[in-house]
């Protein structure tokens, strides 16, 4: 009896005191949000472990913890509202709660959305990775919606502003146009796609080559083999003659030059490179071992007749080390064989002798 007694004057203490409610409300949503937190991190994540994709997995991790804020936002709301000694805040209270709300909101939308076009641009489009300037464009805009709705709810005109943002657009357009050209010129490499991140492309008009590391809203950014980024303005990218070699991953044919003097056995020297060829294919580091070169005479040249050889490296970077071991392989069987490589040679004629003659 004293029990029921002591817990009906708790309750009446309880239901008396504002600070005691508060801090009960907050509580209350405190563990509510911890609920809610460990639902989706835990139960949530045992049935999205059972789909075919992990997209699912990676989307409640991004949002777990914005909802776990959220929720304790909504208490300290109900928590403050509900004192009457800050009752003439209540309005101020409401309306950083709804600016604090909508920007986590649009924080987690961002960084969804960009997984998402992220994950269909890698298996339905073909790229490695989203390019930067996708992820900017999205936040740029989902924040952008996130700032109407803020202003929306303070009582703001929209339409008179977005007016104001085109005048004011307009001057800054033509104050940033280089930055702007290299920004429409990004999304027309990005839509038309002659590179995407991960290729292996040359600009001969630059002198540079490399992968394809990343396209941002101004620049595309080039890994060369020596392990240097390159920085290539996007307009500048897409004016230039691209020479795409291959995409990340792929095998890739190259070919070495060479020539023997026109008194060379033509039999006998396909026979000799093809064998150095092969020899190297199926020794030469980043060689494809199972394919067979091929080896073709090129034209008469000043001082050799020129011929080519194919051969075909696992990734680019390859290339390199089979070239090398190639040349010294071949001037190593050619001086066995004694098949001769011949110097240019030019011949210089006196005209005033050959006038008196």
């Amino acid at each position: 009896m004293l029990s029921g007694v002591m817990q009906n004057d708790l309750v009446r203490l309880v239901m008396g005191n504002e600070y005691i409610q508060s801090v009960v409300i907050l509580a209350a949503f405190l563990v509510l949000g911890a609920i809610v937190n460990f639902v989706l991190k835990n139960w949530m994540t045992k049935i999205t472990s059972k789909t075919k994709t992990d997209l699912d997995d990676i989307i409640f991790g991004i949002i777990s913890k914005p909802i776990f804020v959220i929720v304790n936002l909504i208490g300290v709301y109900f928590a403050v509202i509900s004192l009457s000694v800050l009752e003439a805040y209540t309005s101020t209270v409401n309306s950083l709660i709804y600016i604090s709300i909508t920007l986590i909101v649009a924080f987690a939308a961002s960084r969804v959305v960009s997984l998402i076009i992220g994950r269909w641009m890698s298996e339905k489009a073909g790229l490695g990775k989203a390019p930067e300037l996708i992820n900017r464009i999205v936040m740029v805009l989902i924040y952008v919606a996130a700032a109407l709705a803020i202003a929306a709810h303070f009582g703001v005109e929209i339409t008179p502003a977005i007016a104001a943002l085109g005048v004011g657009g307009l001057a800054i357009g033509l104050a940033l146009q280089s930055t702007l050209t290299n920004f429409f010129a990004g999304l027309h490499i990005i839509s038309d796609r002659p590179v995407v991140v991960g290729d292996y492309i040359e600009l001969k008009s630059e002198g540079v080559e490399g992968h394809v590391v990343d396209i941002s809203w101004r620049s595309t950014r080039i890994r060369t083999l020596a392990d240097t980024i390159v920085v290539i303005p996007n307009a500048k990218l897409s004016d230039s003659v691209i020479v795409n070699d291959y995409s990340d991953g792929k095998e890739i044919n190259f070919k070495v030059s060479c020539g023997v003097s026109y008194g060379s056995d033509l039999d006998e020297v396909e026979s000799a490179t093809l064998d150095v060829a092969r020899w190297v294919q199926k020794n030469s580091d980043g060689a494809v071992r199972d394919f067979q070169p091929v080896m073709r005479f090129e034209k008469f040249g000043d001082s050799n007749i020129d011929f080519k050889v194919t051969l075909r490296a696992q990734k680019i970077e390859d290339n390199y080390q089979m070239t090398h071991d190639f040349i010294k392989a071949l001037k190593k069987r050619f001086d066995k064989e004694g098949i001769e490589i011949s110097h240019p040679v030019r011949k210089i004629y006196d005209s005033d002798r050959a006038l008196k003659k």
